[in-house]
């Protein structure tokens, strides 16, 4: 039976195997995955808003997960 555990000690092997350039390139399309999802939510939620309005929204939700992880790191 394949546990979590396994999975995830595949994947690390995967990814050692990988270029840096081939790491990057999943980490930022990760990334560009993850802002589209949170525009998505942001225009569900707001549905009248304007382009300019949701990139707003998009910026600041951004930022206060910046400032939850600079707090939670200075905790540590």
């Amino acid at each position: 039976m394949i546990s979590s555990q396994n999975i995830d000690q595949l994947q690390v092997e995967a990814y050692r195997q990988m270029t840096g350039e081939e790491r990057l390139r999943i980490g930022l399309g990760l990334y560009e995955t993850s802002v589209e999802i949170a525009r998505k939510s942001i225009q569900d939620r707001f549905p009248d808003a304007s382009a300019d309005q949701i990139e707003q929204k998009l910026r600041e939700r951004i930022q206060i997960g910046y400032e939850i992880q600079s707090a939670a790191a200075s905790e540590s």
